[in-house]
């Protein structure tokens, strides 16, 4: 009987995520009978209960930071014990929008313009919307630069501008990156091969943290994506490109926008969620994978030094 130490929670602001993800695997896995599972939460008694339960693996469903940012895996590293999803390096890449935009310019990826924007340094607001003028153009995207789940990103206009900027203060720095209007289309690679894509078509704004996770929102996914076969093969290769770049493991998705027969990558997520809304077992589903062996093959990819 294989033992599987689930890690979920945690500190981010996508903790109730995490949990309805850990919940959705929980039951799968509970139907067959070859798996002793053990829910945890990355607290003070963390370490304790790997030593004493000594799993086969870690099956991480963390999301956001302190879960997919490098923390929790350099922990499991000192521990020797196997986990499932990307390595240290690469999870602090990915989370990293500033970094990973880099990686992603500098091997040809297109993704939109931006500048950083620190708010420790003394500011005014006239200099800063003449700066977007001159080099973006509003409206722009504001979002955090290593949060998950579009937690505080907004598409903001002149008018608003100030207003919106000024909710992200706590976050010290953030990306100001020009908007990309156009459709919204994630790929998913799974054990280095591409999984397929999907399409959002979202009745808020764009899909942000409620159009993700909550059914009210009635965003609608469209698979297969009405796309020629040319574009198929272009985002998927992309997205292939991306997770490679990043030294990515197991399972990763790719948001991007698909505007004037170009796709703009936004971000890689190396821990995508795995509830009954989330994309990547919908994708997988779609290819005739199923839940149960979606998550199975995430486990085969447990590994330490990655």
């Amino acid at each position: 009987m294989r033992k599987i130490l689930i890690l979920a929670g945690g500190y981010s602001n996508e903790r109730e995520i995490s949990l309805i993800t850990a919940k959705s695997v929980i039951k799968e896995l509970k139907k067959n009978r070859k798996y002793k599972l053990l829910l945890t939460e990355p607290n003070g008694n963390f370490v304790k209960i790997i030593r004493k339960f000594k799993p086969d693996l870690v099956l991480n469903l963390l999301h956001g930071r302190y879960g997919e940012d490098g923390y929790i895996q350099s922990i499991l590293e000192s521990e020797k014990v196997k986990y499932t999803h990307s390595g240290v390096l690469s999870s602090s890449l990915a989370i990293d929008k500033e970094i990973s935009k880099k990686i992603f310019l500098k091997n040809n990826i297109l993704t939109p313009s931006y500048f950083k924007f620190s708010f420790k340094n003394n500011f005014s607001f006239v200099n800063l919307i003449r700066k977007i003028d001159k080099k973006l153009k509003f409206p722009v995207v504001l979002k955090p630069i290593n949060e998950g789940s579009s937690v505080g990103v907004y598409i903001t206009n002149k008018k608003n501008f100030n207003r919106d900027l000024m909710k992200l203060e706590k976050f010290k720095e953030i990306l100001i990156e020009k908007y990309i209007p156009g459709r919204e289309i994630q790929a998913a690679v799974l054990d280095n091969k591409k999984l397929g894509i999907i399409e959002l078509k979202p009745k808020r704004k764009f899909y942000d943290y409620k159009a993700k996770y909550s059914a009210s929102a009635m965003t609608e996914h469209i698979i297969p994506v009405r796309i020629s076969s040319k574009n198929f093969k272009k985002v998927n290769m992309i997205a292939l490109k991306a997770h490679k770049l990043l030294k990515c493991r197991g399972v990763s998705r790719s948001d991007f926008r698909f505007h004037n027969n170009k796709f703009y990558l936004l971000e890689l997520n190396t821990q995508p969620g795995m509830t009954a809304l989330s994309l990547v077992p919908e994708i997988a589903r779609y290819n005739k994978i199923s839940f149960i062996q979606l998550i199975e093959e995430i486990m085969k990819d447990a590994s330490i030094n990655k």
